[in-house]
């Protein structure tokens, strides 16, 4: 199935987003993919998914990586996975969608790099909580990350319900416009709850904030220097969520290129895109023939894979 031609639908024509977040750091572009979509997108997370429940544990292959951790009942719990459409052609189609490219003019122009392509997972009753934070702390090191307040788009794609049940994103509006705040960064954010100290340190008011409710297939956006975290999941359901991070080009020295000139970015993948592509696949396929508890047995030959790839890539 293909995805729609560019368009913004459901009240996010013209200018009323844009001016929102540049107002208040957020703005959300509800239905921006349909339901039959969201179920294709879905299906491609769940693959996704079962691959880091096949796994075990954590897994790295240069971008790609797997954030396993045993979870209450000591099964595997998959909470993320970075890059993963670097072999998941669906997965790469939506992150390059024109859709996006034309929801970023206006914002960031045509010529876009991507420097976050991650799937977040919150399993229910599981460990999804993410403290209050800001991108910003991420975007390390500075000089490669140039006017990060006005060049970065971050882009969050509900493929679940998010409420507060469900462990949706808070935000506190306008933080932003602060720029780099002193909030605790003492602890990781994933796996930490959000606590009322930080942000009254911080000379914020946590009645600020505000629950970030949305429906499959409702697009959020927002600053890089947003202060937000979200809560544990205590639905009866998953919480997926596809992030796609984007910058103006010229502002950045990292990343994957997206679009150039407000369309599709058609230029070839990189040999080492390609090398990178099948280096995962067959290490997902050697892993998926064993069962958990044999991977110290299969690890010796995935690392010769993955070394081997390795080499080819820097060639």
């Amino acid at each position: 199935m293909g995805f729609e031609q560019p368009g913004l639908r459901s009240g996010a024509e013209g200018d009323a987003y844009v001016a929102k977040f540049r107002r208040d750091g957020y703005a959300v572009l509800r239905g921006f993919f349909s339901p039959l979509e969201v179920a294709e997108i879905g299906t491609a997370i769940d693959q996704i998914h079962a691959e880091g429940m096949a796994h075990g544990r954590k897994f790295r292959h240069g971008n790609l990586f797997y954030n396993v951790t045993p979870g209450p009942n000591g099964a595997p719990l998959v909470r993320m996975v970075q890059w993963p459409s670097y072999h998941q052609p669906v997965l790469d189609r939506v992150r390059r969608d024109p859709r996006f490219a034309a929801m970023l003019a206006p914002l960031i122009g045509g010529d876009v790099k991507q420097i976050i392509n991650q799937l977040h997972w919150k399993a229910p009753g599981g460990m999804g909580d993410f403290a209050w934070h800001q991108d910003s702390r991420f975007r390390k090191p500075d000089e490669c990350y140039r006017n990060l307040g006005t060049s970065y788009v971050q882009t969050g794609l509900a493929i679940d319900p998010h409420t507060p049940e469900s462990g949706c994103m808070r935000f506190l509006p306008r933080t932003h416009m602060a720029g780099d705040l002193d909030l605790d960064t003492s602890t990781e954010v994933l796996g930490n709850a959000m606590t009322d100290d930080v942000l009254v340190a911080a000379g914020l008011s946590p009645d600020d904030a505000i629950d970030l409710v949305l429906a499959p297939g409702d697009l959020a956006l927002w600053n890089p220097y947003l202060v937000h975290g979200s809560g544990a999941n205590r639905s009866d359901h998953q919480r997926r969520l596809y992030i796609n991070g984007y910058v103006r080009a010229e502002d950045c020295d990292r990343g994957e290129w997206a679009f150039r000139g407000e369309s599709r970015c058609r230029s070839a993948p990189s040999r080492r895109w390609f090398i990178t592509k099948n280096c995962a696949r067959k290490a997902n396929r050697t892993i998926c023939k064993h069962r958990p508890q044999n991977l110290p047995q299969v690890q010796p030959v995935v690392g010769a894979l993955i070394a081997s790839c390795a080499a080819k890539a820097r060639r």
